[in-house]
């Protein structure tokens, strides 16, 4: 039988608790477990939701119960399967989604199997509906932008971000609330989420009429970011590395003679001593302090690399250990892998990991980056390797804090922002930005900067990475972006590179962040003594140079804009780069683009991922005209159009009647 508990529906039998209870207006949180709900596991849901006004719950006498919150009802049918509907529409309540015994004799649409150490695998099945689109779930590398017809694994690795929140097209958002590895199977006759290990399930399910509505609804449950510092905005340049102070200087201050706008620089791995030293080594970064305030002069703020890796003889090594701060292994000891060492004999050292779900650790480790970095004048930090960086065989024999490896690791890169951003925000800073490579649920809210990691240099890869992007923004996370022309190689004086290089900045200049970054050729070897090739703007020729600068200096004049937009995802959680079909979700067409964005609802951006091509098609959304950039010509809405893409500009339009159409793009 349902009870009626405070303003949850609950059904108690021999095999299951199944608790579901309002959770915002609109949504609700489903929990099921085995043996007893822990309270305790919040994950991405510990903080206190939102009043659901007008939340009722009714149990029938026949075995049945139903639980009303706003436009979301949820049916519970005699067998425990929940049916979730939107209410409150003319036509009468119509099915969003709907759990699913999946064969005869199944137990049921969640399914609790025992591993014989306390935890279970856990299977919740869901029907499949033709025609549905899901968008969201992190960053994916199978460069798609619908996830339906796919299975999507639940884990993190370089490249690979998982965000277990998805958006339907029929009008729901779904947060798997869970941070053990696992699957989701996007089938064409039912979705199942698996985790591998853990207590319990736990999802949440917002009603939403838009995809921004659901956008909301997901911030407010999981919270909202803070304001994007308005240094961020900018320009970054970065390299695979600057290896000394007077090499960093000397990047910035050509910048600065040559006139070209520079917000950030980047100092990228291996300037300490030693992995977990989290210093600069003297050697090579003799003068710290002197070095960010002459940057400061220039208007440059520095950021620094920042790994979780712990060698034995490293100045933070003995204070982890003693507090339990490092990450253990099931099989007895510290968690060890094999990392470069910095050394005249270019060694490789067993080294351990820091454990960012620990919230001693957490404390430890910003204490020592506030001593080093940031009294020095270093303004935010780069979060790198922070999945963290484990061969899967590994990643399945870490026992953190939080618990076993494969029941929490998806949850690491995460409480590393936390931690960096509960410092920064206890220094007084109230606009915490860390550059990170993994994210979780709820990541936003820690002022995590999403950069897509260690790609390919190609037209291909930059085609993937336009979709990728747009999936991240509707995983809840604003402020993504890419290595500009590609991390993983790149000749500067190869003219199909430099072709790849143009592309790949002009997209990068109406990103949410805009960072050219790489391992240019002549590529080294992985040690703690690389570098890669160079990697600033008048690296590439001179036909490159003057298009490069131009969209330097338009980065500049969109920085007001983005700004605002800034202040509008802090408020609402929408991002500042999204799919069409988030501003125009009546233009069906819209959800068939996939490679074009809105950056706002302002901008219309047409990035060129093909060699040679000097022109492209753009569909102009239905609902508004629109306004070429460089033509000033004004098109109706609802349209394709072929349109040029010289070698020096993309495609671009503004939405007719924004204050943009002011602003001089091209």
């Amino acid at each position: 039988m349902y009870q009626h508990v405070g303003a949850a529906l609950e059904r108690r039998t021999a095999a299951e608790i199944l608790r579901v209870e309002p959770w915002g207006p609109h949504a609700v949180r489903v929990r099921a477990a085995a043996d007893t709900i822990d309270d305790e596991l919040d994950w991405a849901l510990d903080l206190p939701p939102q009043e659901a006004e007008g939340a009722s719950v009714l149990v029938g006498e026949d075995k049945t119960a139903r639980l009303v919150n706003g436009r979301l009802t949820v049916e519970a049918d005699t067998d425990g399967r929940l049916r979730f509907l939107r209410t409150g529409e003319a036509d009468g309540p119509r099915e969003l989604l709907a759990e699913k015994r999946p064969y005869h004799g199944c137990p049921g649409p969640r399914v609790h199997t025992a591993r014989g150490d306390g935890t279970y695998t856990a299977e919740q099945i869901f029907e499949a509906y033709d025609g549905e689109r899901v968008h969201g779930l992190g960053q994916q590398p199978h460069g798609g932008l619908d996830h339906k017809g796919r299975v999507i694994d639940l884990v993190q690795r370089n490249t690979v971000v998982t965000i277990p929140f998805l958006h339907s097209s029929r009008g729901y958002g779904l947060l798997w609330n869970n941070p053990a590895t696992g699957r989701v199977e996007l089938a064409t006759d039912a979705t199942r989420w698996v985790a591998e290990q853990t207590r319990q399930i736990d999802y949440w399910i917002v009603a939403g009429d838009t995809p921004a509505e659901i956008t909301a609804a997901y911030a407010d449950a999981t919270g909202h970011p803070p304001l994007l510092p308005g240094w961020a905005s900018g320009f970054w340049q970065s390299k695979l590395r600057y290896r000394t102070q007077a090499e960093l200087l000397a990047v910035a201050r050509e910048h600065h003679r040559r006139g070209l706008p520079l917000s950030v620089i980047v100092c990228d791995f291996f300037h300490w001593t030693r992995m977990g030293d989290w210093s600069f080594d003297p050697q090579d970064w003799p003068d710290p302090a002197a070095m960010t305030k002459e940057l400061h002069s220039l208007g440059v703020r520095l950021l620094v690399s920042v790994w979780p890796t712990v060698q034995d003889d490293s100045a933070g090594f003995e204070a982890l250990r003693a507090c339990g701060g490092l990450v253990r292994d099931s099989h007895g000891g510290l968690l060890r892998q094999h990392w470069p060492a910095r050394g005249g004999d270019e060694r490789y050292l067993p080294m351990t990991y820091y454990d960012a779900t620990h919230p001693r650790a957490r404390h430890l480790l910003w204490n020592r980056l506030r001593a080093n970095y940031t009294d020095l004048g270093v303004t935010a930090f780069w979060l790198d390797a922070c999945e963290p960086d484990l061969s899967p065989a590994l990643a399945s024999r870490a026992v953190h804090h939080a618990g076993p490896g494969p029941q929490v690791g998806n949850i690491y890169g995460r409480e590393h922002a936390r931690g960096v951003a509960e410092g920064l925000r206890e220094a007084g800073d109230d606009r915490p930005l860390s550059l990170i490579r993994s994210a979780w649920a709820g990541s936003q809210r820690f002022g995590a900067a999403l950069w897509s990691g260690d790609i390919l240099p190609t037209f291909d890869s930059l085609a993937a990475q336009v979709r990728a992007g747009l999936n991240v923004a509707l995983s809840g996370i604003p402020w993504w972006h890419t290595d500009i022309g590609g991390f993983l190689g790149g000749n500067p004086d190869d003219p199909a590179y430099r072709e790849l290089l143009i592309r790949w900045f002009q997209y990068g200049t109406f990103s949410p962040l805009m960072r050219l970054h790489g391992d240019r050729e002549p590529n080294q070897p992985f040690s703690a003594t690389m570098t890669g090739g160079p990697n600033e703007i008048w690296s590439y020729g001179e036909q490159a140079y003057p298009i490069l600068r131009e969209h330097l200096l338009l980065r500049e004049r969109l920085r007001p804009y983005l700004h605002e937009l800034a202040e509008t995802a802090h408020r609402t959680g929408a991002p500042p780069m999204r799919p069409l079909f988030f501003d125009f979700p009546e233009d069906l067409a819209s959800w068939d683009v996939d490679d074009q964005f809105l950056l706002g609802p302002d901008l219309l951006v047409a990035p060129v991922t093909e060699a040679g091509a000097r022109e492209r098609t753009v569909h102009l959304p239905q609902g508004s005209d629109w306004v070429d950039a460089a033509t000033g010509v004004e098109h109706r809405g609802g349209r394709d159009l072929s349109v040029p893409a010289p070698l020096e500009r993309i495609p671009v339009f503004v939405r007719a009647g924004a204050h943009l159409t002011g602003v001089r793009l091209y």
